[in-house]
């Protein structure tokens, strides 16, 4: 036979693209339009229904960039009329949709005129169901919304449109359709088989008859349909494809679970008073699915979703209840949000679980075992335990499979995290959350799965998502047609438990993965939106005080405690620890709210501290200082309060070029430039810095990655470096806290203000940075090159620490060019070691480096970027840092500067007392206190939450002070632990509680009062 394939194939394309799409409705009669525009932000549907409508046409342009635009569309259902199969009424709505796909512009919430929500009106999903019978009428109102279409092709152009004060009041779209119509279900369904087919033919090897089979069928198809009468002929087309639709899959096929999903970004190239919309439209639309599908089950996550739902759509609410309830709506991940993993601090991580799992309990009576988090930029080694410790068993991402340099090569396995907790965990080798179910993903996923011959089975997300959309009748249909077919993977429709439970069934002996999962991109990610930043560490920090004190408060002074302020502000800042705001992702928009609610949570917590320490003290004339820092500092109790301590005068000494600082523990030498020649601890004699090579340098770098702008920092930034060495003024100055060694710098469009003294105690240099930041495309960094031969270097991270290589050996280390370290790095050989801590500074590059015939390892933090998508104006302007340097430390001593940076001593004054007993002591340094708090259920219950920090086993004797009739080890959602307990014994009330740990492990100890508290 000649081969005429491709010449087949082509024929086909054409016949999918051009004859079958015009003809799936038929009968289409325009409806008649009104519209009434918005002032401002949204508003309800009952002062819109009352608006005044004005008419309006197909063709006319319409929506300002992020306005709202309310559309009365009316018209008649058609009558059957031309066609004999059946059909279905339904309203064709296309606001002026790019071919962009959904979620990135125009969308749409449809409203009967009772005000009962019907479905959203999408790219890809135009139809609204009309309920009426032929030839009678029909009304709705339509809320659109015209969100510019920020990402416009991935060219990643900075634009104006992400920021209302920029965007211009220039109509975006062009209303191109309001259409009642039959939906003609013959024709509609060949156009299914079509797409199941062709899609698979093309993933098949040219060798296989099957894959010529079904061309042969689906030529037979076309030949079968008349371009005049396709509703006609589509069932004779049909039958041309009913063998090879039939023909059942291998029983070694690959077996898929389907899981419907819209994966929705709390906020990212959209506001979060938007974001709020698009889950109202994505859960109306699984509805309307769910009420034509019985079999469909769809997973979302994110508590903080639920809760806006709750809030501005009760009535659709209540509906998602039902379904839940039924179990075919899964609330999943148990997350408040899904957050970035890589910078919140333990304690957020764990409220993320805590907020995310007391809602589902409390409003569906559900609690998700799985954390699914599909698109986070990385996963920190601490979360397998934190997501234990709030009884989770599953782990679900995929976005490791972005990775620019290296292959994960498992698809399911054991993840373990720093204390050796493990979570079974899936990366989906469709390697998307945002599937359609297509013959190509389909392929794609069996093709990268990565257990072949051990198990047989992966999962796979479907549904439109970042913007939200979720999955639509089409995605149905593909499941249908691939339930059991020829050459395709089995794919079946499931929940994410359901397929957790057959996979750690199936998969006999998983392997393990230790550590962090790293994702080799978007590593400017620790960098972008430094404000941001400060402001979640910040938030974190006073969250930490207020509650402390405020716990002391009401057990020493009968206060109230703040319950209700307390929870708004921890959603406030777990709501901003959502993986495209904290990472500095989004659009200006999100940025200057951001900022502004930071500001609120400051405020509010400021007010609570300050009643608390009132509450605490006494009112008076004296001063006093609290700590809530769980290491003492200036003399001062961990947990304690004590008397202002006095100033210790260091000596300053001139040198020929600059400046030489003392104490008895330290000596620093700075040069005429600023820079750091000698830091030498007195007690060891030992120099933390090589001749030569000094610290303290200001390096600038070129910072223009091939994609992502904000997301991405390339390796090849370390190709353009500019040194920051000559200051423009270097100076003394007396302040309130002593006297400071300022240099000034400026470059670019930019200034550096440093100042330089001494910590309190004299063990560290602390210096405070000011930035008035006007550079864009740049990447400023502040180098320490340290004479320590280190291998490897201790980042903090959640609940403990992780070491990392300094070398690039392998091809893994050298993707690790840029991480994320919380409040200190370490590095060190035995018996020395220098720490470098921060109070807001996330991107670290740690590495070894030849200096002659000696190696040392530089320690630098990545400061400022400034990308220019999506934000053109990304960290524009003046932004605060404060470091410390403190050589001759251990991983002990790290630790404490981590802390006393960012737990600074707090100043009170017109009080009457000085001093204050904690409330918690630990008798061992290695078992830090994390969190005190009263427990959720208001029953005043203490929490005391406590981690092993050294990275070894430990003893510890936890004394409070306070009465108490129990303790108990839990969960972190505060129920009674399952056994395993590091109690050692079992405490009589009041008496000191034992604990036996091991390497980082997280422990939260609920103290019940009962009649001890009354």
């Amino acid at each position: 036979m000649h081969d005429s394939r491709e010449l087949v194939e082509a024929r086909i394309n054409r016949f999918l693209r051009e004859r079958l799409p015009g003809s799936l409705w038929r009968n289409r009669t325009p409806a008649e339009l009104a519209l009434w525009e918005a002032p401002g932000e949204p508003v309800p549907f009952a002062q819109a229904v009352n608006g005044e409508f004005l008419p309006f046409s197909v063709g006319q342009p319409w929506g300002a960039p992020w306005g709202t635009s309310w559309f009365r569309v009316r018209g008649t259902v058609p009558a059957a009329g031309k066609g004999t199969g059946p059909a279905r009424p339904e309203l064709l709505l296309d606001l002026g949709f790019s071919g962009d796909g959904p979620g990135f512009q125009a969308e749409a919430l449809v409203y009967a005129p009772s005000g009962e929500i019907v479905k959203a009106v999408e790219p890809r999903n135009l139809y609204v169901p009309l309920r009426q019978g032929p030839g009678e009428p029909f009304e709705f109102y339509v809320e659109a919304a015209s969100n510019p279409n920020i990402i416009a092709g991935f060219s990643y152009a900075p634009t104006p449109m992400g920021d209302p004060a920029t965007a211009g009041g220039n109509p975006l779209y062009v209303f191109r359709m309001a259409d009642a119509a039959l939906l003609d279900v013959e024709t509609w369904n060949l156009a299914q088989d079509f797409f199941t087919l062709n899609g698979l033919m093309h993933e098949l090897p040219l060798d296989l008859p099957r894959r010529h089979n079904i061309l042969r069928a689906m030529e037979r198809a076309v030949n079968a349909v008349d371009p005049s009468d396709i509703g006609g002929t589509a069932a004779a087309a049909r039958e041309e494809l009913a063998e090879v639709l039939s023909a059942p899959a291998s029983a070694s096929a690959h077996r898929v679970h389907a899981v419907g999903h819209a994966h929705i970004d709390s906020a990212w190239l959209w506001p979060v008073r938007e974001t709020v919309r698009k889950v109202a439209r994505t859960f109306a639309n699984v509805l309307e699915l769910m009420e034509q599908d019985p079999e469909f089950v769809f997973a979302a996550s994110s508590a903080q979703q639920y809760a806006w739902l709750k809030q501005y759509y009760p009535k659709l609410f209540a509906r998602v209840a039902e379904q839940v309830a039924a179990g075919r709506f899964v609330p999943a991940g148990g997350m408040w949000v899904e957050a970035d993993t890589n910078m919140p601090g333990g304690e957020a991580m764990a409220r993320q679980f805590l907020a995310g799992k007391r809602f589902f309990l409390e409003n569906f009576g559900r609690e998700s075992e799985v954390v699914w988090l599909p698109d986070s930029f990385g996963y920190s080694a601490a979360l397998p335990q934190i997501a234990k410790a709030a009884g989770a068993r599953w782990f679900l991402t995929q976005k490791i499979s972005w990775n620019e340099t290296n292959v994960m090569p498992h698809s399911t396995f054991w993840w373990e995290g720093i204390d050796g907790s493990a979570l079974f965990t899936h990366f989906p080798p469709v390697d998307t959350y945002n599937s359609e179910l297509s013959g190509q993903e389909l392929a794609r996923a069996q093709r990268q799965y990565k257990e072949k011959g051990f198990a047989n089975t992966s999962l796979v997300p479907f549904g439109w998502g970042d913007g939200g959309g979720g999955p639509t009748r089409e995605m149905l249909a593909a499941a249908r047609r691939t339930a059991s077919l020829e050459g395709s993977p089995a794919v079946a429709l499931s929940s994410p438990v359901h397929f957790f439970a057959v996979a750690q069934a199936e998969l006999a002996d998983p392997a393990v993965w230790s550590g962090e999962l790293y994702l080799e991109f978007h590593r400017g990610t620790y960098t972008s939106q430094a404000n941001t930043k400060k402001g979640n560490r910040r938030s974190e920090h006073l969250l930490r005080e207020a509650e402390l004190w405020a716990v002391a408060a009401s057990l020493s002074a009968g206060a109230d405690y703040p319950y209700d302020e307390l929870e708004q502000a921890w959603h406030t800042v777990l709501l901003q620890q959502f993986h495209d705001i904290l990472p500095g992702t989004s659009i200006a928009w999100v940025y200057q709210e951001a900022e502004r609610n930071y500001a609120l949570v400051a405020a509010g917590l400021e007010i609570l501290i300050e009643n608390s320490a009132r509450a605490l003290l006494g009112h008076g004339e004296r001063e006093a200082v609290l700590n809530a820092s769980p290491f003492p500092v200036a003399g001062v109790a961990a947990g304690g309060a004590g008397p202002v301590p006095e100033p210790v005068p260091w000596t300053w000494r001139r040198s020929a070029d600059g400046w030489v600082i003392s104490s008895d523990r330290l000596r620093l030498t700075v040069d005429g430039t600023g820079l750091f020649r000698s830091l030498t601890d007195l007690p060891g004699g030992r120099d933390a810095f090589l001749p030569g090579r000094p610290g303290n340098l200001f390096q600038l770098f070129r910072d223009t990655p091939n994609q992502w702008d904000a997301w991405d920092l390339d390796a090849h930034y370390k190709y353009s470096t500019t040194d920051l060495m000559q200051p423009d003024a270097m100076d003394l100055e007396e302040g309130s806290g002593g006297r400071t060694l300022n240099i000034t710098r400026s470059f670019g469009n930019s200034a550096i203000l440093q100042r330089i003294s001494l910590s309190p105690d004299g063990t560290a240099v602390d210096l405070e940075v000011e930035v008035d930041w006007h550079e864009q495309q740049k990447l400023l960094k502040l180098a320490f090159p340290l004479d320590v031969h280190a291998g490897q270097a201790a980042s903090e991270i959640q609940f403990g620490h992780v070491y990392r290589p300094t070398h690039a050996n392998t091809s893994w280390d050298a993707a690790r060019f840029e991480t994320v370290t919380h409040r200190w790095v370490h590095v060190g050989e035995p018996g020395y070691g220098v720490a470098v801590a921060n109070d807001s500074t996330y991107g670290h590059d740690t590495f070894r480096e030849l200096v002659g015939n000696r190696t040392c390892t530089t320690v630098r933090l990545s400061l400022l970027r400034g990308p220019l998508f999506p934000d053109p104006t990304a960290d524009q302007g003046r932004h605060s840092f404060r470091f410390s340097l403190r050589p001759a430390a251990g991983i002990a001593q790290a630790l404490a500067e981590g802390y006393r940076l960012n737990l600074p001593l707090r100043r009170i004054s017109g009080v009457s007392g000085t001093s204050l007993d904690p409330v918690v002591v630990v008798d061992n340094p290695a078992v830090v206190v994390e969190a005190v708090k009263l427990a959720e259920d208001r029953s005043g219950d203490v929490i005391v939450r406590l981690y092993e920090a050294h990275g070894s086993r430990a003893g510890a004797e936890v004394v409070v002070g306070f009465a108490y009739d129990d303790v108990v080890a839990t969960d972190l959602l505060e129920r009674p632990a399952v056994p395993g307990s590091p109690l050692t014994g079992r405490p009589g009330a009041g008496e000191p509680v034992g604990l036996l740990l091991r390497p980082f492990e997280l422990v939260t100890l609920r103290f019940r009062r009962g009649a001890a508290g009354v």
